[in-house]
């Protein structure tokens, strides 16, 4: 973050002061900011994505255990713009679940992070993260409170 075009100025009392501005880059090894586990049910397109800050700018690789994946290879799709990798299944099958890492490199280091691409069930990604569904496809939810202040006690709960 002290990146950046700094300004140096000279002054005396014989002439004009003297300014000069410079570009500053701060080289550092890759560190990965996001990457999150995702959920796709079987058949349907699925995206993990890596995140990685680094100068000189990262390049990366996936692996799932010790196979490093390519383009091409199954029904995969990796393509790097900036910052960002993302692996991509077309058509999720069964043998696609599992652990992936992403690895993010530049001459000043790499790092590396372990992705997740995980099964839900159809009627789960119909309804949206975090639903909670019952037999009657409806959403219920529950908040209990317990606040304890000296001798003062107060319980509540609430259902809607």
């Amino acid at each position: 973050d002290q990146s950046g075009e700094y300004e140096c100025s000279a002054l005396n009392d014989v002439a004009a002061p003297d300014v000069r501005k410079v570009k500053i880059t701060v080289n550092y090894p890759p560190y990965i900011s996001k990457a999150k586990n995702t959920g796709v049910s079987v058949g349907q397109k699925g995206i993990l994505s890596c995140e990685a800050s680094a100068v000189p700018m990262a390049e990366f690789q996936w692996f799932k255990e010790d196979t490093r994946l390519a383009t091409g290879l199954g029904s995969v799709r990796i393509e790097n713009k900036g910052r960002i990798s993302t692996l991509t299944f077309f058509n999720v099958s069964e043998k696609d679940y599992g652990n992936y890492t992403c690895v993010a490199t530049n001459k000043l280091g790499n790092t590396n992070a372990s992705i997740t691409l995980y099964e839900i069930s159809p009627s789960s990604a119909v309804a949206g993260p975090g639903a909670v569904i019952d037999g009657v496809n409806s959403a219920s939810r529950a908040l209990a409170c317990l606040w304890l202040s000296g001798t003062l006690f107060a319980h509540f709960f609430i259902k809607f």
